[in-house]
């Protein structure tokens, strides 16, 4: 799995959750993580959430960190979901690290009683892709900031997360690898 943390902002409008991304920008042709920092606003006609998208919800950040994650070896939703969840269980232990306690509901993490991130997860024909975004700073939603983490650890944040991830990936691969089947003596 390739990690990608790009150091200049890039804004995020919900067109990088389609498949092959990570390869039409960055040339990355294997399961990734693309990490950054940047705004968010959610076009209604890149919106994959259909109650959101029936309520005319919008989703709007003037300062968040971004996480594209992209799978190939299946194009399974149940799968990605449960990925997901996983993303959203790792960015809490990283934040519990840093001293700042979350809630988890399903795929979204609250601070302090306020929602502090976004998340979405979809697949295609050729993969499975997840879109995770922490606001760095808000004025409605919960955010970094009143948490206590500086702007500038923003990047610190980015690699310790991506890392974390590719190294849970890393080690399923690897029980895979050394688990026989059941029924096999």
């Amino acid at each position: 799995m390739e990690a990608h943390i790009m150091d200049e902002t890039y804004n995020y409008d919900g067109s990088q959750i389609s498949s092959l991304w990570a390869y039409q920008v960055f040339g990355i042709q294997a399961d990734s993580v693309v990490a950054f920092r940047g705004q968010c606003d959610v076009q209604i006609a890149h919106m994959i959430d259909l109650e959101d998208r029936r309520e005319n919800e919008s989703i709007v950040s003037a300062d968040m960190l971004h996480f594209i994650i992209e799978h190939f070896d299946s194009t399974d939703l149940k799968l990605i979901y449960s990925r997901q969840r996983l993303f959203t269980a790792l960015v809490a232990e990283t934040l519990s690290s840093m001293g700042i306690m979350t809630n988890r509901e399903g795929d979204d993490l609250f601070a302090n009683g306020k929602k502090l991130t976004v998340s979405i997860a979809s697949t295609s024909a050729v993969s499975q892709k997840i879109h995770f975004g922490i606001n760095v700073c808000h004025d409605f939603y919960g955010n970094l900031e009143e948490c206590g983490i500086a702007a500038e650890k923003a990047r610190h944040l980015l690699e310790a997360i991506t890392d974390r991830y590719i190294k849970e990936m890393e080690d399923v691969e690897g029980d895979l690898r050394k688990s026989r089947p059941l029924d096999v003596v």
